[in-house]
This record gives C-alpha cells, sequence and structure tokens, in this order.
C-alpha cells in the first residue's frame, strides 16, 4: 500500500517515521515536506492533487481549518483516505470526500517509536475500502482501539493528552527524588523505567490497577502513607479535572 501524507507537522511527521516505509509527503511548507522524506524516503508532491493520484492511502495530517481547501484538491484522486484531523468528524470528512471511503484516526505522539495508541472510527463506506489494510499498517505503530465515533472525545483525554499528564507525573516524582540528593538525571531514568516496568506487568498479567497497588503496598506501610498523602492531596480529583475539562472543549 503506497501512502501520502498531506502534512509534514509533528504529529503527521510522528506517524509516518512510526510506520517507517517510505511515503509521498505534501506541505505548504516544501522544506519540511523535504525534511520528512529525507528521513523516511519517498518523495514530495507538488500539490495535494499531485499526491492524490500516486498513493492508495492518503494521510490527512493538515489544520482542521484547512479540510476543504486540501479536499478541492486532492478529492477527485484519493482512494481512500485516513485522517487524523483534530476536532473534524467522519461526517465533515465524507462530505468533503464525498466518493472515498473514510478512516478517522487519533494517534499519540509514542506513535513514532512503535508504542503508540490510536483510536479508530469507521466512516460509513469503510467496509467498501481497505479498511483491513489499514488497520494493519496503523497497527504497526501501536495498538488501534476501535471506538463509536462520540467517545472519540473521552479517549483522546486519555491517550492523546495522555503522554503529556504522565510526563508532568514522571517530573514531579524526578523533583522529589532530587531533592533528596538524587541526581536529576537518575532520578528521571528511575521513574521513567519504574513508569514503563509498571505497565508492562499490568499488561502482562492483565491486572487491575488497584489490584497492583494492593500488591505493592503493605498495610500500614510506607507505600500505603505515601498513596494516602497523594489522595489527600488530590492527584485522584485532579486528574479528573484535567480530563472533563478536555472533554468539555474538544466537545464543544
Amino acid at each position: 500500500m503506497r501512502i501520502g501524507f498531506i502534512g509534514a507537522g509533528s504529529m503527521g511527521s510522528a506517524l509516518a517515521r512510526g510506520l517507517g516505509e517510505p511515503a509521498v509527503v505534501y506541505d505548504a511548507d516544501h522544506e519540511r515536506a523535504e525534511a520528512l522524506v529525507a528521513e523516511v524516503g519517498g518523495s514530495v508532491a507538488g500539490s495535494n492533487s499531485e499526491l492524490a493520484g500516486q498513493v492508495d492511502l492518503v494521510v490527512l495530517c493538515h489544520k482542521p481549518a484547512q479540510l476543504h481547501e486540501v479536499a478541492e484538491e486532492a478529492a477527485p484522486g484519493a482512494k481512500a483516505v485516513a485522517s487524523i484531523v483534530a476536532a473534524t468528524r467522519i461526517s465533515e470528512l465524507e462530505a468533503a470526500y464525498p466518493d472515498t471511503p473514510v478512516y478517522r484516526f487519533i494517534p499519540n505522539l509514542p506513535v513514532e517509536v512503535g508504542r503508540g495508541v490510536f483510536c479508530y472510527a469507521a466512516g460509513s463506506r469503510a467496509a467498501a475500502g481497505p479498511e483491513q489494510d489499514v488497520l494493519q499498517l496503523f497497527g504497526r505503530s501501536g495498538v488501534v482501539i476501535a471506538l463509536d465515533e462520540p467517545l472519540i472525545e473521552p479517549a483522546m483525554a486519555l491517550m492523546s493528552c495522555g503522554p503529556a499528564f504522565i510526563a508532568l507525573v514522571i517530573q514531579a516524582m524526578a523533583d522529589a527524588g532530587a531533592r533528596h540528593g538524587l541526581d536529576p538525571g537518575q532520578a528521571t531514568r528511575l521513574v521513567v523505567e519504574t513508569m514503563a516496568g509498571t505497565a508492562a506487568y499490568l499488561d502482562a498479567n492483565n491486572l487491575d490497577p488497584a489490584e497492583l497497588r494492593r500488591r505493592v503496598a503493605t498495610p500500614g506501610g510506607v507505600t500505603e502513607r505515601g498513596l494516602q498523602a497523594l489522595e489527600d492531596g488530590g492527584v485522584r480529583r485532579s486528574f479528573g479535572a484535567a480530563v472533563d475539562l478536555v472533554v468539555e472543549a474538544t466537545r464543544r
């Protein structure tokens, strides 16, 4: 499957790197398109329409406001369209690409290293196109979770914003360790590896997070007291507020 990326910004570039195969790229910033092609291989297209005519799958990575402008050029030649454009629903995509199978994805930044997560919602014409090939392609750089489209916003709050939220936790824990004498770099490495190992342990054992807490926190021990300090400090409430804010903002 020959792939074309319209837009070579941060997320489009991350996805292209994660997929790890040559692509056709178009971006209004020609130098940015050339830089991405230099990394992943492929070629730079001279226009959206030229790109659409050369590939089996057009991946939309442009800004939401550019949807109709891009579609005017790309739609006539597009065989199938996968969109990672934020805040753009399937109904809008299908209106812009009326004769084309459409697939809506929301990725997160770790797709660049093959450990990402995609939320996926299928358009009404998805099954008429190369849906399984598209899902297999995106699955190379992360886990694909199929959702009804109304659930995209709460999922985004967890997986798209999640890396930034988790990075804040890592920073806060590492800063606390550094206050007690650890080298900041070593403190960060300790937290990052602990977080990665915890995620792997949960996944390998199909374990509920509450059960993992019980396994680690001996009743009356220091871990249990530390957890209580986090609860008293409003950690759970703060994460809830962050997720609520993102969901409400993206549903407007």
